[in-house]
């Protein structure tokens, strides 16, 4: 079973397996609507019915379509971490540079692939949240205690700031990308690769 969001996120938690199941429905019948009619379109009852559950299931969970774009970019996350995780552990990975491009490529991929990823990814498109929770933050975090112990550093506030200033980065580079071409324009990829391995050579080399 897939990672349940963050529980800041919900109303209420699901505690059996059929109440995880149908918030799984949920997220991902918003992810879908996401792709076909937008954020300003995308109403509680439309994802309801696209998950084949009443309307007072999503509103257990959710307050708004707000708080469920927030769940879905926490799952994103989530999927991110797993993905990252895993290309880590394959033993293909052997220095920061190989681990930059891994964490990258994920990015990528999901970017291409993933419903509703091009508005929400990680809450980017949709702010949400307190500012001390802005979504790069989040995920500069889960990518400092990631690959910390890959790096054989220590998770502190120096190696915070490096990643938070290389996932503004990417997250400006890759968005133009996208805006550019529709699956991303690989020169500019390969620009944003080159400006990340130039900056995070100073500080982890």
């Amino acid at each position: 079973m897939k990672p349940v969001p963050h529980a800041t996120s919900l109303r209420r938690a699901p505690v059996q397996r059929r109440s995880a199941e149908r918030l799984t429905r949920i997220l991902d019948a918003c992810a879908d609507l996401l792709d076909e009619v937008g954020y300003d379109d995308l109403s509680t009852r439309a994802v309801a019915q696209r998950a084949g559950v009443p309307i007072g299931s999503v509103y257990r969970f959710f307050g708004n379509k707000r708080q469920m774009a927030d769940a879905l970019a926490q799952r994103n996350l989530d999927r991110y971490a797993e993905r990252v995780t895993e290309r880590l552990a394959g033993g293909a990975v052997r220095d920061w540079r190989a681990a930059m491009d891994a964490v990258l490529d994920e990015y990528l991929v999901m970017k291409r692939t993933a419903p509703g990823f091009a508005l929400v990814d990680f809450g980017n498109q949709i702010p949400v949240g307190a500012r001390r929770a802005e979504p790069n933050h989040r995920v500069a975090d889960r990518l400092t205690d990631l690959l910390s112990g890959y790096l054989d550093r220590t998770p502190d506030e120096d190696l915070r700031r490096v990643f938070l200033v290389a996932v503004e980065t990417a997250d400006t580079l890759v968005h133009l990308a996208f805006r550019v071409s529709p699956e991303g324009d690989e020169r500019i990829i390969e620009e944003a690769r080159e400006l990340l391995r130039a900056y995070l050579a100073r500080a982890l080399d």
